[in-house]
């Protein structure tokens, strides 16, 4: 026993007993163990203990967040088939105000416990198996056209619909501005991704588009017996998750850390203006479009885990030519248009109203967002930043499987076209827009005032 424990890691032992439901995968594993039991016994056992899953799920959200829809009015995201969400929805402590909130330091907050839970980072819905985990809409629109079954038997999508982004996304191409969305209101598939998209794009981007739109195996999806969809299955697309090149909020694990337990849910980015993007992934800080696409075959599909890529049927696509012609079709794919946008990122005084002049002032002084969404690059820096969230709350307490550690450095992400993915930052913890004033209002010591906070919000529904 003393020989065991001395090959552990260090992190692993301070995890052991935290995560006494863990199964299957204990807090210790670096690679993903194979079943013990027969397909049928394991689905059967997960079945059965789903309800409780989802419920764990539900009640947590209920205590961090005010779930309600309460859209905007007037305000639609860029599509114009779905409303924006709007007001803060993270649940203050009792007796505590924004206000009073803000005025106190980081240590006293992390020693009074009154971190808004909403802020800490989101559990995957069940964090001791992670996955990939898609919405009900992407799920219904691929059995109908594909007649491939996307959905888990051990877990549903955990977001109500108003939470998330429109369904379908629009498609704008950097090569043809002049058509708005190319999509036709459809949802690209691997069945029809030739007629939509037949004399938009060159036969190069095509090809790569085709890539994109093929089901190869995944950790969940495969025809293994270590799976989590009832049928065998041909595996996911890149767009599956990347709808339309944009995101419908299917989340998964990061791929880059270990334990289990320490690994912190992903929520699925847009790929809209890739080509002003010079690194990706949260954490891998990978330098191309080539690299990420290349990349992804081991961790969005499979968790970084080699072997069990092996076994289930990896596809590493021909860096010079496969993975180059789906680089080059994501680089195709604009932002939304912004009409009060001027072509260097400042609002138009004459299309602005006073509140987003205000907010635009804010932005680029008191609140300090330029810092790192410079506006003149597509409200971004192409840098990893360190928030230190945890200068606000204890380290090592386990929620819902999930022990609360440091996220350390995360990209920043554009803000163009910001209003058409919810939820926010890398997980999905924030809702809305308005959550992420507050959160960075209290991780910053801005101190901004309400007119400031809502002109912040104001601001960014324009970009």
């Amino acid at each position: 026993m003393h020989r065991m424990l001395k090959r552990v890691p260090p992190l692993a032992l301070a995890l052991v007993g935290l995560s006494a439901q863990a199964d299957p995968l204990p807090p210790d594993t670096t690679y993903r163990p194979l079943p013990t039991q027969p397909f049928s016994a394991v689905q059967a056992s997960d079945e059965a203990a789903k309800p409780q899953v989802m419920r764990r799920q539900q009640d947590l959200f209920a205590q961090r967040y005010d779930m309600a829809d309460r859209p905007i009015p007037n305000m639609m995201m860029s599509g114009g088939r779905k409303a924006v969400q709007g007001g803060v929805r993270v649940k203050l402590p009792q007796g505590v105000t924004w206000d009073q909130l803000a005025g106190m330091r980081p240590e006293e907050i992390r020693q009074k416990n009154l971190l808004p839970q909403g802020f800490l980072p989101l559990p995957h819905v069940k964090h001791a198996t992670g996955g990939q985990v898609f919405p009900n809409r992407q799920i219904d629109e691929v059995r109908n056209q594909e007649s491939r079954n996307l959905r888990r038997f051990d877990v549903d999508f955990d977001l109500p619909d108003h939470l998330t982004p429109e369904f379908p996304p629009p498609i704008f191409l950097t090569t043809h501005p002049e058509l708005g969305d190319v999509s036709r209101g459809r949802v690209l598939t691997i069945k029809n991704y030739y007629e939509i998209m037949l004399g938009l794009v060159t036969p190069v981007q095509m090809e790569g588009l085709r890539l994109l739109l093929t089901p190869f195996p995944q950790e969940e999806f495969n025809q293994t017996e270590d799976r989590k969809s009832a049928d065998q299955s041909l595996g996911v697309t890149c767009l599956d998750c990347h709808v339309n090149f944009h995101t419908n909020a299917a989340f998964h694990l990061n791929p880059d850390t270990r334990p289990q337990a320490a690994r912190f849910r992903l929520d699925t980015t847009s790929l809209r203006g890739m080509f002003n993007q010079q690194i990706h992934g949260s954490k891998r800080s990978l330098r191309s479009v080539e690299d990420f696409t290349e990349f992804e075959q081991r961790t969005a599909y499979f968790n970084g885990d080699q072997v069990s890529a092996q076994r289930k049927g990896v596809n590493l696509p021909v860096r010079h030519d496969q993975t180059a012609m789906m680089a080059q079709m994501q680089n195709m794919i604009d932002f939304p248009p912004a009409p009060k946008l001027t072509p260097l990122g400042r609002l138009d005084p004459t299309k602005a109203t006073e509140q987003e002049l205000l907010g635009e002032k804010v932005f680029n002084g008191k609140g300090q967002c330029a810092s790192c969404h410079v506006p003149q690059t597509a409200f971004m820096d192409n840098n990893m930043h360190d928030l230190r969230l945890e200068r606000f709350y204890q380290i090592g307490a386990t929620v819902s499987d999930q022990v609360m550690l440091p996220d350390g450095p995360i990209k920043t992400f554009t803000l163009r076209g910001i209003k058409d993915s919810p939820p926010y930052m890398h997980d999905g913890r924030l809702m809305t827009l308005a959550d992420t004033v507050e959160f960075f209002n209290l991780v910053l010591g801005l101190k901004l005032t309400q007119q400031e906070k809502d002109a912040l919000v104001a601001y960014m529904l324009a970009l």
